[in-house]
């Protein structure tokens, strides 16, 4: 199968490009900052991965939430306009999307079926999806994949708390109740080679046990056999990233309903054993 993957230099889209590769597709890479240029690098594909997007794990400043809502909503709206000049066009366009879709919550449970939030990253979340939805106006399915915190040695949020971790200054952050919905890199390729599998719909990415960040906190020193003993107070995330700083010290409750009954079979489903995963890779 030929598949071109738009954001295939990141943490995910690394992982998956080299998997597909692995398992005997062709894989083409673009980049979404041409869209037009991304739209014919899509044509005689049997699909498109669409995984780009600025980091979120920033200091907000006003330029920094303006090029979040950019790469995630304005750029995909024209690349969808390109896709619409196509010959050959793909027959499923798959978006990444994000938990954030859902606000954030220490009591309510998320489910695929479940509204969308009103902070800033849930309203970027809405008008990705909504452009992705665009893509069926040209007879593509379209799969939507709502990723949580990723989990994996060489990218992701991960990567940057286990040198912290390993030298024994890790700890709980803020008040350490708000929810850690995360999934292991290996189950985030796995989904999105079931949405490849002809899905149309959403599919959230976390894994079926999330947890608050109090018990990951304590399962990750568990797994570098560290103390974490120092916590970190919320108004010190808040210097450092600003309003970007709900990443970390506010959270929801994420189940992936769909995901399961789409047959789908996680590798990592609960956190030790993903962990120690990690650690050891």
């Amino acid at each position: 199968m030929r598949i071109t993957i738009l954001g295939a230099s990141g943490f995910i889209g690394r992982h998956l490009t080299a998997t597909l590769r692995a398992r005997g597709d062709e894989v083409v890479t673009a980049s979404l900052r041409d869209p037009a240029r991304a739209a014919a690098a899509c044509d005689g594909s049997a699909a498109v991965i669409n995984l780009a997007g600025a980091a979120v794990s920033e200091r907000w400043t006003d330029a920094q939430k303006r090029e979040i809502e950019r790469s995630r909503v304005d750029l995909p709206r024209a690349f969808i306009d390109a896709l619409k000049h196509v010959e050959h066009k793909p027959e499923q366009y798959i978006s990444s999307s994000a938990i954030g879709y859902y606000g954030t919550s220490t009591t309510a449970t998320f489910t695929e079926t479940s509204p969308p939030g009103s902070d800033f990253l849930a309203r970027v979340c809405v008008g990705w999806e909504t452009e992705a939805a665009r893509a069926r106006d040209l007879g593509l399915r379209v799969a939507i994949v709502r990723t949580g915190l990723v989990l994996g040695s060489d990218g992701g949020a991960l990567a940057k708390l286990l040198p912290i971790f390993r030298i024994g200054l890790g700890g709980v952050v803020a008040s350490g109740e708000q929810w850690y919905s995360w999934i292991h890199i290996d189950d985030q390729v796995g989904i999105y080679l079931r949405a490849l599998d002809a899905f149309d719909g959403v599919l959230n990415a976390t894994a079926p046990t999330p947890l608050k960040n109090r018990e990951f906190t304590a399962a990750l020193g568990a797994a570098v056999h560290r103390p974490t003993f120092l916590p970190t107070p919320g108004f010190a995330v808040s210097l450092i990233l600003g309003e970007g700083a709900v990443v970390v010290t506010e959270g929801q409750r994420v189940l992936p309903e769909a995901t399961l009954a789409s047959g789908y079979v996680f590798k990592y489903p609960v956190i030790g054993a993903a962990l120690e995963a990690v650690v050891s890779a």
